[in-house]
């Protein structure tokens, strides 16, 4: 088993109860993060519904309460590859976890610059961290957090989406040969782009440099405490709920929470996969547990548990918490409706006993919603991003985008 692990971005929404977690099951710890998520706040105006401690008393209040020291780096992977390399040298990691990415599909399409920026951000840090792991000249296994937009959701009706690679037949002159391929890519945003390209690079350091590398292809995530994080008031994770960087059920619950109609975007139609913050820091840590052996493939994982429609999500917020539904312009370029079926046997074989949304949503919309409603900035609810030209001429002056009159826009 592993022994040091160093997580990439750990003081983000991912990061954060993954780094506890691996702490409190007995690994030496390390973060590396340049506090990026915390200065798009001040970008957007618009904090975490939770209340988030500073990353040094986030450390501290995690060594009293758990006796466990977590070391802190302050590096921007992207921009600053000397020092990452470096800090591969004083540490010696056995694996890494990577989250050291800007997340949001939304905030990746605000404007030109935002699409520079996360390009630049995302591809820029997965290649330096490759190339340092190359020179470093030290076998650790890096493990991604991944997306399942890598797949995009435009795909042939009753296929169902493998764990990475797809079988294919070639014809050769010698006939049909059998081979696995990487699944096809289809990214719905330039965030998605960014995670497809990251594909390739692992692919290309795996065969070149024989890099051990585990790729987990992510659903949205939903939850905001895991055993960890909910230790201790200062340890509390974020919850997110602006149009930018809010997930689709976390939006619900907290306009639920504060009696702001549910915004379905476009019909409802739209499949997604999801998994539980909980199953997400679980599914972590199963994969350093289990690495691929030197010169293997990358090993990609479907980490998801439930697939539901945007408008089947609502209705089980608003049957809890009594909310109305209303449906708003889609500012993304995506199909009405889409089917998803995904292959997702690889966690379970190892274990994972996944957290449902029947069973653990009203938690969520007791425990966080409600309690911190007081934090949410309703003007922050509805997007202001917008996937094309058309789409952001479309949107103004439109009633279809404007709040509820109950709501202060």
């Amino acid at each position: 088993m592993a022994k040091r692990i160093l997580v990439l971005g750990g003081d983000g929404f991912c990061g954060w109860p993954t780094a506890l977690r691996l702490s409190a099951q007995g690994y030496q710890v390390d973060i590396v993060d340049n506090l990026s998520r915390r200065n798009i706040d001040n970008e957007l105006c618009c904090e975490s519904l939770t209340p988030i401690r500073s990353i040094s008393r986030r450390l501290q209040t995690w060594q009293q309460v758990s006796g466990n020291d977590i070391g802190y780096y302050h590096i921007n992977i992207a921009t600053q590859p000397e020092a990452l390399l470096q800090c591969l040298r004083d540490i010696r990691p056995d694996a890494i976890v990577h989250f050291a990415e800007q997340r949001a599909a939304p905030y990746s399409m605000k404007s030109s610059w935002h699409k520079r920026y996360t390009v630049d951000n995302n591809v820029s840090g997965s290649n330096n961290l490759l190339a340092a792991v190359v020179e470093s000249g030290l076998d650790i296994h890096i493990v991604h957090l991944g997306t399942m937009g890598v797949y995009g959701y435009g795909r042939v009706d009753g296929a169902v989406i493998p764990e990475g690679y797809l079988p294919v037949q070639i014809e050769t002159e010698a006939g049909w040969q059998q081979t696995d391929i990487l699944h096809p890519a289809d990214p719905g945003s330039l965030y998605h782009t960014t995670k497809t390209i990251d594909q390739l690079l692992f692919y290309f350091y795996n065969k070149n440099d024989n890099l051990r590398i585990t790729d987990l292809h992510q659903g949205v995530v939903w939850g905001t405490q895991t055993p960890e994080t909910a230790r201790h008031d200062d340890l509390i994770n974020r919850f997110d709920y602006d149009g930018d960087y809010g997930t689709v059920l976390n939006r619900f619950l907290m306009q639920a929470a504060i009696g702001h109609p549910l915004t379905i975007y476009g019909s409802g139609g739209q499949t997604r996969a999801f998994i539980h913050l909980r199953d997400t820091v679980r599914c972590i840590q199963l994969a350093i547990e289990n690495p691929p052996q030197t010169g293997a493939r990358v090993d990609i994982f479907n980490q998801v548990t439930e697939t539901w429609t945007v408008a089947e999500l609502a209705q089980k917020v608003a049957a809890i918490a009594g909310a109305e539904i209303r449906h708003y312009q889609n500012p993304r370029k995506e199909a009405a409706h889409n089917r998803l079926e995904v292959e997702r046997g690889k966690f379970q074989q190892l274990g994972l006993n996944p957290t449902t949304l029947d069973a653990g949503l009203l938690e969520e919309v007791v425990d966080i919603a409600r309690r911190f409603r007081e934090r949410c900035d309703p003007a922050r609810i509805l997007p202001s991003s917008r996937w094309t030209k058309d789409q952001q001429l479309d949107s103004e002056g439109t009633a279809e985008t404007a709040p509820a009159a109950s709501v202060a826009s």
